[in-house]
């Protein structure tokens, strides 16, 4: 786990050291340990690491440049059968000096080109420079676990594991990239900005399961190598099913215990959790460190079913009663994302995180088992729908968009002002950001269309952000089994009818094939958002904290109505309505546009 970063000049214009060596200190956090930088100037190119060692902590330095100096690389995250790839190397003559991954990551590419990805099984962002074609690959993982970032002005390309690295870079355009109207339009949407676009104008995501080619006198060249769409469902029988997912899941864990540091595991008491560290168990020989955070209040407290899943187990189990209201640490939360994230529960995931970062340097969660699997109540609610099944492709397409999403076009447009809603009132959200993934996936039964979209957006937009960057601000990697490549194919050439029942029973199959592992009581506990009741907060305790904070904001005052934002904020005072969501959205926008660091130029 590191932070990466580097530019790309087609003028050969190089950039200065002490720029480049602010970039890597502006993550520091992602990488304390070491800082690796490869600058052939003369070339107008450079690439660098701050790193986290997890594995070969004495010999992973970075870059790893080929013996002929021709090839560099660094990269963000692991790769979980570099044990293997590095045996096959060796045994094909190839002398590696070291028990890096990211020397396999080297080795592979000098034997077979930027085609290697497909032979990684891990979560990454990876930068090769590669002088004997005079060009730079960027490289993500197949569904965005790893984060890499873009901005590119048509001669000069920077890129970046987080946005707050090109702040770093002066002269114009991208020392002052004004805010992004398109994404906020999309944000209020979804509560949470959806990939490619970024809060910021010129800032983009490198695509998951994508990589960029940037060369001199040629276009951009991109290409996707991996699609989850390739899958096609086909049938099993439970049994069957049951033995391929446990073995699957088994060995993906086995995996990413690979580590010369201390791991454990987040553990919620959930499903998702408590297999994960059940299978773990399995592979080590002393107890599993586990680690939970409990509320007073129990409508949010699951701590007593992690310690019954710890006790389970035989896990060493850590856990904190925290204090419930978390607001405090909203503007560090919003610092570490670099763009505004309404979803509350990165807060107390920043919490666990600084709990587990007092033991260990690695954990396993069980990220990405609800969009795979069905597992969120949303998907029972919709589907329990009589007429779901007789719809449209269209009209089904629209209406799962539609359960999503968080204002709807129409509320979007009364809170915009007038010169904002002219500027925006033609860009529809869901043929923008949710119908391309929607048409990729029409071969899908209709559960897992909605499953889709939530893998390419909801996971990838918010979900993973989470861990990796609440992990990251206290220098902690999260590994994610569920989403080992092995895992996700299976899990969509699986039909919806193994994950939601027709009785809407969530995770229909998962439970039953997991229950012989963590018992009855937790593969059929009823699932418990890991969140905290800001709704409640601002309703009493902190409803003067949000309404200066909207209030005081320059860029809300810029966006929106005040009347409108006023009235909402009353209604939700006095319970004739409930606008949690759509009020911590704009809460978190104001929040981050105050972020020092940001630096926006506002439209």
């Amino acid at each position: 786990m590191c932070g990466i970063f580097g530019y790309w000049d087609r003028s050969r214009q190089p950039l200065q050291d002490g720029v480049l060596r602010a970039m890597a200190q502006s993550l520091v956090h992602r990488g304390p340990d070491d800082e690796g930088i490869w600058h052939p100037a003369a070339r107008g190119v450079a690439i660098g690491n701050r790193r986290l060692s997890i594995i070969d902590i004495g010999g992973g330095h970075q870059p790893f440049v080929s013996d002929d100096g021709q090839i560099a690389v660094v990269q963000n995250g692991e790769i979980f059968n570099h044990v293997e790839l590095a045996a096959e190397l060796r045994a094909q003559g190839v002398l590696l000096r070291s028990a890096s991954d990211t020397e396999v990551i080297l080795r592979l590419y000098e034997r077979e080109g930027i085609a290697c990805l497909k032979r990684l099984n891990g979560m990454f962002a990876i930068a090769i420079d590669d002088a004997r074609e005079d060009a730079l690959y960027l490289a993500r993982d197949r569904i965005g676990v790893k984060p890499l970032y873009v901005m590119d002005d048509g001669q000069r390309m920077l890129f970046a594991s987080e946005i707050k690295a090109f702040w770093q870079v002066p002269s114009a355009p991208w020392s002052s990239s004004a805010i992004d109207l398109e994404a906020i339009h999309h944000y209020l949407t979804f509560n949470y900005i959806p990939a490619p676009w970024t809060a910021y104008q010129g800032v983009k995501h490198v695509m998951p399961g994508t990589w960029m080619k940037f060369r001199r006198g040629g276009p951009v060249e991109t290409r996707r190598w991996w699609s989850l769409a390739d899958q096609r469902e086909q049938d099993f029988g439970f049994d069957d099913w049951a033995a391929e997912f446990m073995a699957l899941l088994d060995d993906a864990t086995r995996i990413r215990l690979r580590a010369d540091v201390p791991f454990g595991a987040f553990l919620s008491g959930g499903v998702d959790s408590s297999t994960i560290v059940g299978l773990m168990a399995r592979h080590v020989d002393r107890p599993v460190k586990t680690f939970c955070i409990g509320f007073a209040d129990p409508r949010y407290d699951e701590s007593a079913f992690a310690l019954q899943a710890a006790q389970r187990v035989g896990c060493e189990h850590t856990c904190e009663i925290a204090k419930l209201n978390m607001l405090a640490q909203w503007p560090r939360v919003l610092h570490h994302l670099d763009q505004p994230h309404g979803d509350a529960s990165f807060m107390p995931t920043l919490r666990v995180s600084e709990l587990a970062a007092k033991h260990v340097k690695v954990v396993l969660t069980g990220d990405g088992g609800d969009e795979l699997f069905a597992g969120y109540d949303k998907y029972a609610a919709f589907f329990a729908q009589p007429d779901s099944a007789s719809l449209s492709a269209d009209a089904f397409q629209r209406r799962y968009f539609d359960s999503i999403s968080l204002f709807s076009p129409a509320s979007k447009l009364a809170l915009y002002r007038p010169e904002v809603r002219r500027q925006l009132e033609g860009i529809d959200s869901f043929t923008a950001a949710a119908k391309p993934w929607f048409d990729e996936a029409q071969h899908f039964d209709r559960v897992n269309q909605a499953l889709y979209l939530d893998m390419q957006l909801l996971l990838s937009g918010n979900n993973l952000v989470k861990p990796d960057r609440m992990g990251m601000a206290v220098s902690i990697e999260a590994r994610t089994p569920f989403l080992d490549w092995r895992m996700m194919e299976f899990a969509f050439r699986s039909r919806g009818t193994t994950k939601l029942s027709a009785q809407g029973d969530k995770k229909h199959w998962f439970k039953r094939a997991a229950a012989p592992l963590i018992g009855e009581d937790l593969a059929y506990r009823t699932k418990q958002m890991f969140t905290v009741p800001v709704g409640d907060w601002f309703r009493h305790g902190s409803y003067t904290w949000l309404r200066d904070t909207l209030q005081g904001s320059d860029l809300i005052a810029k966006l929106f109505e005040p009347a409108v934002v006023a009235a909402m904020l009353e209604r939700h005072r006095t319970g004739d309505a409930n606008f949690t969501r759509e009020l911590r959205a704009l809460a978190a926008l104001a929040l981050w546009a105050a972020d020092g660091a940001a630096g926006p130029a506002y439209p």
